[in-house]
């Protein structure tokens, strides 16, 4: 599952790429510094594995991780086809989620592609671009289901009733995501689609330092710009992040944190808003070899959360050791949960939930 970071040339993409991934893309102050989408796979920050691993006392510990993209900035007229828009374009429909980034600072010295800061014309900017891409695929798809219409296919004319909702929203310049349309609708016809504004958004208000704590007016106006989306709204200094990756020891960027009113760095909950944004969430296995937290769908099934650990699993799934992460810490150990009777023993139809430690059995 891969979250793709979008936003015009320089507003701070590559920076907060680097800042994520460590991965060192190049950043520079000049449009088009980032051709090929950079990819980092990134851990996810979750204090309850840290929590585990004081318990377990393990040989190792591996985190949940998950996929960032840094796909180059789009500029006006990348639909069709400006500034390498259409390979652009063609990377962020790849990716699962989209994390906007857009810049809410003043700095003379950071050139800004249309002459001066406006986190709303960059807005609108983007998704206008991403709605035409999007408008051109539904009228494409949508003069094949009509000549289907006409022949009396029912399903072809509820098909193409919901491709008219979205040709129609998406000429008003509304995102797929924030149109309505009905449920079944949705899920037979547009999501195999695949439309870019129909992905999850985060946006991530670049600010600077003195922000980093309270946002700036900026912030506010994207805040309300956004108030009717299904989308969530993230502060971050992405320059300082930068500067705070740069120290060596945990001890110095903890005391830059403290010094800037942070108890953590900006970039962990930004993963962590990655990671929901995706839909993601996480169970444990502990023992005295590892710890490790493996990434889940919201809503899997216990056999299917086996699976990822290998198909196997899933194919001869018997049944699940289930411990809540709760429990576990208050009684301290495995064995202790099982004394109290608090270990519970699920089926082939158990939903996971966040945090389980689990215990498959198996038999292929």
């Amino acid at each position: 599952m891969k979250a793709g970071i979008v936003g015009l040339p320089n507003v701070g993409k590559s920076t907060l790429f680097n800042c994520l991934s460590n991965a060192k893309a190049q950043s520079a102050n000049f449009p088009f510094c980032t051709i090929e989408p950079n990819i980092g796979v990134v851990n996810v920050p979750d204090p309850r594995l840290q929590k585990l691993e004081e318990l377990v006392n393990p040989q190792r510990v591996l985190p949940a991780t998950v996929e960032i993209v840094d796909i180059a900035g789009l500029v006006k007229g990348a639909s069709k086809g400006e500034g390498l828009g259409n390979q652009f374009l063609g990377n962020i429909r790849e990716t699962d989620a989209i994390l906007h980034v857009l810049r809410c600072f003043d700095n003379d010295n950071v050139v800004h592609v249309d002459g001066s800061v406006d986190p709303i014309r960059d807005k609108e900017t983007i998704d206008m671009e991403l709605q035409l891409k999007d408008l051109e695929t539904v009228e494409k798809k949508l003069d094949k289901v009509k000549r289907a219409a006409k022949t009396g296919n029912k399903d072809a004319q509820k098909e193409a009733d919901a491709l008219m909702q979205l040709k129609t929203g998406l000429e008003a310049g509304i995102s797929v995501r924030a149109i309505e349309i009905e449920k079944d609708a949705r899920r037979d016809f547009v999501k195999p689609l695949q439309l870019i504004t129909d992905k999850p958004v985060l946006y991530v208000c670049n600010v600077d330092e003195d922000a980093a704590v309270t946002g700036n007016a900026y912030v506010e106006k994207v805040k309300s710009a956004v108030a009717n989306e299904d989308a969530e709204v993230i502060v971050l200094a992405v320059g300082t992040e930068a500067d705070i990756t740069e120290l060596e020891t945990y001890e110095e960027r903890q005391m830059f944190l403290e010094d800037l009113g942070l108890t953590e760095p900006g970039s962990a909950k930004l993963i962590r808003g990655a990671y929901k944004l995706l839909n993601l969430e996480t169970y444990f296995t502990a023992g005295e070899k590892e710890v490790r937290a493996w990434t889940i769908p919201i809503g899997a099934t216990a056999p299917q959360a086996a699976g990822v650990i290998h198909t196997d699993f899933e194919k001869g799934f018997i049944r699940a050791e289930v411990i809540s992460y709760d429990d576990y810490v208050s009684y301290g150990s495995e064995a202790k949960v099982k004394e109290a009777g608090k270990m519970r023993v699920e089926g082939k139809e158990y939903v996971m939930q966040d945090g389980d430690v689990m215990h498959f059995r198996f038999n292929v």
